[in-house]
C-alpha cells in the first residue's frame, strides 16, 4: 500500500534533486539550502533545507522535514526547493512539485 501524506503529519521527508538541464548541482558547498511550500489557501512557507549526508550532495540532493504547522491544510499543495551556491555562482530551483495531503478519520 502506498504511503499518503496526511493533515498535520510530522516528520514527512520531502527528497528534492538540483538539476542544471540534465545535471546534477554539487551543492555540498551551497551557502544555503531552502524548501518553498505553497498550501492550499495559496499561503507560501519557506524552510531551510538540509544537504543529504549519505554523499547524495555531489549529486544534488537535499531534503526537509516537515514540523508541525507546515501540513495544516488539506488539499494540494505545491512544493520547491532553491539551493544558493554563494560566491556568484548563482541560484538553482528544483522542478516544482505537487502532492496531496489528506484528510484523516
Amino acid at each position: 500500500m502506498a504511503s499518503e501524506i496526511h493533515q498535520n503529519d510530522i516528520g514527512t521527508r520531502f527528497l528534492l534533486t538540483v538539476k542544471d538541464d540534465s545535471d546534477f548541482v554539487n551543492i555540498s558547498g551551497a551557502a544555503a539550502l531552502q524548501v518553498d511550500f505553497r498550501k492550499p489557501s495559496d499561503t507560501v512557507i519557506n524552510r531551510s533545507a538540509l544537504r543529504l549526508d549519505d554523499g547524495s550532495s555531489v549529486s544534488g540532493v537535499m531534503y526537509y522535514d516537515a514540523v508541525a504547522g507546515d501540513l495544516d491544510e488539506v488539499g494540494n499543495y505545491k512544493l520547491q526547493g532553491r539551493v544558493f551556491l554563494g560566491g556568484g555562482s548563482g541560484t538553482f530551483y528544483t522542478d516544482i512539485h505537487t502532492f496531496k495531503a489528506h484528510c484523516n478519520l
